[in-house]
């Protein structure tokens, strides 16, 4: 595994259900193409396999 995951926003949870739109919150991706670092551990890779049809990834 990564030591750290670049994750960018690349679709809106507008029409999303609510805890896919919670989820995106607590990765800390506001708007659409922000991007944020974040450890690469299991937390991390459980909240993005939810929300894996909104985002894009990329192990750094």
């Amino acid at each position: 595994m990564a030591e750290k995951l670049k994750i960018t926003l690349v679709k809106s949870p507008i029409g999303a259900i609510p805890k896919h739109k919670k989820t995106v919150e607590a990765l800390g991706l506001k708007k659409v193409n922000k991007t944020v670092e974040m450890p690469d551990n299991a937390a991390v890779r459980g909240m993005i396999q939810k929300v894996r049809h909104l985002v894009k990834v990329e192990e750094i």
